[in-house]
């Protein structure tokens, strides 16, 4: 449904699915190699649907179309997602000091349904990425004195900030971000006063690698599929020029078998 949604953003598993049309295309007949290189760059370079579906627009797909529709609905969480993260309780830990020092909060742990913390002269961080929620609504409290205090969220979580500053503030860069379907909401209060809280979006290290090492196997993969159309144009050619020869040698042949026919009738007539 790329005409229903353009603006939305392609994946690569969905840009691969536009390149394998192209290859498809170029193996037809379809494409010329430089049609195929630049459509297929037009393709890595696309950021939304609205960008992949001019580029196999006119090439036929046998039983799908170029671009794969895509579901404005979002499927219900699977087990193990966030459902499976809001476990009640009340929470493992509720309270951040830092006096000159600092502390932090990360990994696996629970938040509470109202966590306080407090940084005078000093720092915290307060880390969701991986943590469990006591309810679906939870309140991150910060009172900052001539401090900072960071809190990071990960992606998919609804965020509201609602802090006071004076001669300091509150990041509200993250608000307005659609929460995802199950997914707990963070509310960050309190008061700044020559201090900071800042709130930021981050995937965890073990996602980041994942995504990485996926980008670098769909880069060999598309490498690979270069080196064996490069390998195969260059058969093509090489074939093409062995029959250019092997006519040659037939068209001569030919001309050599006439010539001597005729000096054989002009033999014949002398005699």
């Amino acid at each position: 449904m790329t005409d229903e949604a353009p603006e939305l953003r392609a994946s690569d598993a969905d840009r691969e699915r536009v390149a394998e049309v192209l290859r498809d295309a170029l193996a037809e007949g379809r494409l010329d190699m430089a049609e195929f290189e630049e459509r297929l760059d037009a393709t890595y370079q696309a950021r939304t649907y609205g960008e992949l579906a001019p580029i196999t627009r006119d090439l036929p797909v046998a039983g799908q179309p170029a671009v794969p529709p895509v579901s404005l609905t979002k499927a219900p969480a699977e087990s193990g997602s966030w459902p499976a993260r809001v476990v009640g309780g009340e929470g493992s830990s509720s309270w951040g000091v830092a006096v000159m020092s600092g502390f932090q909060r990360k990994g696996r742990w629970t938040v509470p349904r109202r966590f306080n913390c407090v940084a005078f002269w000093g720092g915290g961080e307060i880390d969701l990425r991986e943590a469990n929620f006591a309810e679906h609504e939870v309140v991150i409290n910060c009172v900052t004195i001539m401090g900072g205090v960071s809190v990071v969220v990960p992606p998919g979580v609804e965020v509201v900030v609602r802090g006071v500053g004076v001669m300091g503030g509150f990041d509200h860069r993250e608000e307005g971000v659609p929460g995802e379907p199950g997914a707990p909401r963070v509310i960050v209060t309190g008061f700044a006063f020559w201090g900071g809280v800042g709130v930021e979006r981050k995937i965890t290290r073990a996602e980041r690698r994942r995504l990485k090492e996926e980008r670098r196997q769909s880069k060999l993969e598309r490498k690979a599929a270069m080196r064996e159309l490069h390998s195969s144009s260059q058969e093509d050619v090489e074939d093409a020029h062995r029959r250019m020869l092997d006519g040659h040698r037939d068209l001569m042949h030919d001309w050599h078998e006439e010539r001597r026919d005729r000096r054989e009738e002009r033999r014949g007539g002398a005699d």
